[in-house]
């Protein structure tokens, strides 16, 4: 329980830190957020709790081809904000085609045999 209570203030104080260092420098703040700071915690994580380094090695892998797919919210929001749209439909229109992109990821690794 303590464990399960230090991942998420680990984890929350990394949102927190990233979103504050943005505030001064928003270069600066998606430097650390583009840092894999969130799969290195996680792989920590699994690593104390199953010491499997198969898992580690299988989710490492996992998360390289899905950071593909979510580059397409990354190209989708800043083009939609400044194409004019509003915050909250550009970041809900960004997020759905990014679980679109997603999805087709997920489908297209099945069909080659390499997602699990």
């Amino acid at each position: 329980m303590l464990q399960t209570g230090v991942k998420f203030a680990v984890t929350a104080l990394l949102i927190v830190a990233i979103a504050e260092i943005a505030k001064r420098s928003t270069l600066f703040g998606a430097l650390v957020a583009s840092l894999p700071l969130t799969s290195l915690i996680a792989i920590i994580w699994l690593w104390f709790d199953t010491g499997d380094t198969e898992r580690i090695a299988a989710l490492a892998t996992d998360i390289f081809w899905l950071v593909l797919p979510s580059l397409v919210f990354f190209i989708a929001l800043p083009w939609l904000l400044r194409a004019g749209w509003s915050f909250w439909p550009s970041l809900a229109i960004a997020a759905g085609l990014t679980a679109a992109a997603y999805f087709a990821m997920v489908r297209i690794l099945a069909r080659f045999g390499i997602a699990n």
